[in-house]
């Protein structure tokens, strides 16, 4: 089979396919009686291919499960109009949990709660899990057993990611703000409500919390108010008691 036409093939076949197709798969496309062409010849024409797509608005990208087309970020803005839907947004909570299980893993839920220093919520684990970005990949060998979870093939094909070793590092990850705008993810309204609720109850208890510290004095503080009872000598009693006993006579003067 020519190169020209195992060329067309792939190319018609990354088109089709609503996800990334590896070469294993590319090359399943051909039947035996098709002269079934090398690895090296498909891996030939995905250069092609992907030389073709440099002055395109498309272009060819591998991922962890393989190669597909997709739109050139900078005319995601133009593209991004063809849906009306304004994406949810992922609270903090989510992403930093997200971060840490990326970076982290295998991870347990109790080890990301001593990092973060709250609790994880479950609606947090059943998105990520529903979207399937994290996986139970094994149990810690300690009392409970409890999971360890890590991320999936599918958290590196969304994030356009050939492996973890292509992730940003750490502190590419700070701006959280700015890191949901460039996702542009979405998320279920009713995760979205529990998720803020349940920032806004840790934030409250947190408020909670100083309000019932007390107050701390100063040394310097204690230091002014000694001296300050150190000075009220007995003479200021005296006079105080005499003042005192003259408010009191006025109505016993008057009732007589």
């Amino acid at each position: 089979m020519s190169p020209e036409i195992i060329k067309k093939v792939v190319e018609a076949a990354l088109m089709a396919s609503g996800q990334p197709l590896n070469v294993d798969k590319l090359l399943s496309l051909f039947a035996e009686g098709d002269t079934k062409p090398e690895r090296s010849a498909i891996k030939d024409a995905l250069k092609e291919i992907d030389a073709d797509c440099h002055d395109r608005g498309i272009e060819l990208r591998e991922v962890a499960s393989g190669w597909r087309y997709q739109v050139k970020e900078d005319f995601a803005p133009w593209v991004a109009r063809l849906w009306d839907e304004r994406p949810q947004r992922y609270t903090r909570a989510l992403l930093e949990t997200l971060a840490l299980i990326a970076y982290k893993q295998p991870i347990t839920r109790g080890e990301i709660e001593d990092v973060r220093g709250v609790s994880v919520s479950s609606s947090i684990i059943k998105t990520l899990t529903e979207r399937d970005w994290i996986k139970v990949v094994g149990h810690r060998d300690v009392p409970g057993k409890p999971a360890m979870y890590g991320t999936t093939k599918q958290f590196l094909d969304y994030f356009n990611l050939k492996s973890l070793d292509d992730m940003p590092s750490l502190a590419e990850l700070r701006d959280y703000d700015k890191l949901n705008e460039e996702l542009d993810l979405k998320l279920p309204d009713e995760f979205i409500e529990g998720l803020k609720q349940e920032e806004a109850e840790v934030e409250n208890d947190g408020d909670v919390a100083e309000a019932a510290e007390p107050e701390v004095v100063d040394d310097d503080e204690s230091d002014d108010v000694k001296d300050a009872e150190d000075d009220f000598d007995e003479e200021d009693i005296e006079a105080v008691d005499e003042d005192m006993s003259e408010e009191e006579s006025v109505p016993q003067d008057k009732a007589s």
